[in-house]
């Protein structure tokens, strides 16, 4: 399985909010099928809140369209969410997009209704930063 051009930053940004990369990438079966998320993480919250654990699918948003990006986004989004239930209901998975592509294409109309339709979670990142600048839940 081919890594995202940005894995690396990200894999980054979230150790620099304290994360601690837990798989790289994360399997997940569901009955026959073996799933690969780019990443799982996990931090420890206040004492009495236990931790966090969430699973990172890490997109690049490079080809020439960006529509065509989103429905493939979308679908493994969709797919990863759904064994991920099944295998870790506990792990939050999170679609990582770059800032610019969030800034711009993700505030379009049709973007926008699908995040809120499919109640996508966000991780914003700036790949030259190497941060995330927003977690959209």
């Amino acid at each position: 399985m081919a890594r995202d051009i940005f894995h690396d930053a990200v894999r980054r940004a979230l150790e620099k909010q304290n994360w601690t990369i837990t798989a790289d990438p994360l399997g997940v079966k569901f009955g026959d099928i073996n799933f690969q998320v780019d990443l799982a993480a996990e931090r420890i919250l206040a004492a009495d809140r236990g931790d966090e654990k969430i699973a990172v699918e890490i997109k690049s948003f490079l080809s020439p369209s960006a529509i065509t990006d989103f429905y493939a986004a979308l679908g493994q989004f969709l797919s990863y969410r759904l064994a991920l239930s099944n295998a870790e209901p506990e792990r939050t998975l999170y679609l990582a997009v770059p800032l610019d592509t969030y800034e711009s294409f993700f505030q379009l109309a049709f973007p926008h209704a699908a995040i809120e339709q499919y109640q996508l979670k966000l991780a914003v990142y700036d790949s030259a930063e190497e941060v995330i600048t927003t977690w959209i839940s």
